[in-house]
This record gives structure tokens, sequence and C-alpha cells, in this order.
């Protein structure tokens, strides 16, 4: 399987380039610098989902090869602890905004051709359990508000491409022991890595459009 993963220099991104390609997969995966390679097997670009430019150049970089799956996974949580009264600036939810959703739909976008030329094309969402309208404790504005979109963003992406063969799924993680989800999250990244490989294996166009926790539960809308 060709596979690309963005946001993949650390954390969930990570985790998922290092696995999938151990199992055999051709892997490409995105970071913002240009770093030396540091995971046996895989392919780096260097890319920031907030600049189209750049997105354009990677998919300028990487040519006409076929891909079969691609994993949106760059994303920012810039909100964690923002007070209601005084926090929450509008360049924070500028800059949400732009990496979690514009991103999101501009990766999407450059990269069609490539997978319209895959096997069993698919695309992967990395939503969150957190923009789930039925899920309300409150906090965290700006990146439940752009993780409501995201899904609003893939179940839409998935009309439209049904027609043309691509899959998509909207996926949450889990709440798991990044940089971002904190030590004293629930599960750990090979936890987390392991359930959503087995959902990217398993999406088709039947199931196109679906919203899944890493073990395979439904997320509301």
């Amino acid at each position: 399987m060709r596979v690309l993963i963005t946001g993949a220099n650390r954390g969930i991104g990570h985790g998922l380039a290092a696995r999938l390609a151990a199992r055999g997969d051709q892997v490409e995966a995105t970071r913002r610098s240009a770093l030396p390679d540091h995971l046996p097997g895989v392919t780096w670009h260097p890319l920031d989902v907030t600049d189209p430019a750049s997105i354009q150049a990677m998919a300028a970089a990487r040519g006409a090869a076929p891909l079969d799956l691609l994993v949106c996974n760059a994303g920012i949580l810039p909100d964690k602890d923002q007070p209601l009264a005084t926090g929450y600036p509008p360049a924070m939810w500028a800059a949400a905004f732009a990496t979690n959703v514009t991103g999101t739909f501009l990766t999407v976008q450059a990269l069609l051709p490539a997978l319209r030329s895959g096997t069993r094309p698919r695309i992967a969402l990395l939503g969150s359990a957190m923009g789930s309208d039925a899920r309300a404790p409150g906090g965290s504005y700006i990146y439940r508000a752009s993780k409501a979109a995201v899904l609003n963003l893939g179940r839409n992406l998935a009309t439209d491409l049904r027609a043309q063969g691509i899959s998509l799924g909207i996926y949450h993680p889990g709440w798991v022991q990044t940089a971002m989800g904190g030590p004293e999250a629930d599960i750990d990244v090979a936890t987390a890595v392991t359930g959503l490989i087995r959902r990217f294996d398993a999406l088709d166009l039947a199931d196109s459009g679906c919203s899944r926790s890493y073990d395979g539960q439904p997320v509301p809308f």
C-alpha cells in the first residue's frame, strides 16, 4: 500500500509512519522542516499545511505517483486551559483553523490526482470526539470548533468523492499520551496506532463518511 501521512514528525503521525513502514507499506510522511530521515523505509517531504504554496510544492515534488491512502494527521490544540473571560484570542482561532481545517482540505485537494490513480483509494482524517456535538463538557472552544469542522468537511467530501471511487473516514484516535494529549491520557501511541491502522485497512465505499474511534466504536456527530 502506498501511504502519505501529514504531521508525522512526532506522536500519532510518527507512530503510524513507523508501523506502516515496518509492515512493508510504501510510506511518505511530512513535517515542517526538511530534517534528515529518522525512520527506516519512510520518504520525507517538508510541508507546512498552513501555507498553500507549501502544499502545492509537496504535491509537485512527489509527482504523479499513485496514492492508496492519505492520512491527514497534522493538527494543533492551541487553547488548552485558556480562561473563558480573557482567553481565546482571534489569532489563536485563525491558527487552529488554518492548520486543522483549511490545511486538511487543501492537502486533500492537492493529492486528489494521485488518489484517483491509486488502488482502492482512501482518505483518513484525524478528527476528535471533542468535535462531537453530542459531547459538550466545555472548554477548548477553538479545538472543539475546528474538529467539528473537520467532521463536517469529511462527511461532505465523502459524498462528493464517492463517485470517483475514493473512500473517506473521520477517526478519533483516543486520548493519547503525546505532547498534545499529555502523560495523563488514557492510551499510549502504540494502542492508538494499532486501532487506527485496523480502521484504515477496513475502510471502503460502503463505510465512507464514517466517524469512528480507534477501537471501531462510532463517534456521534
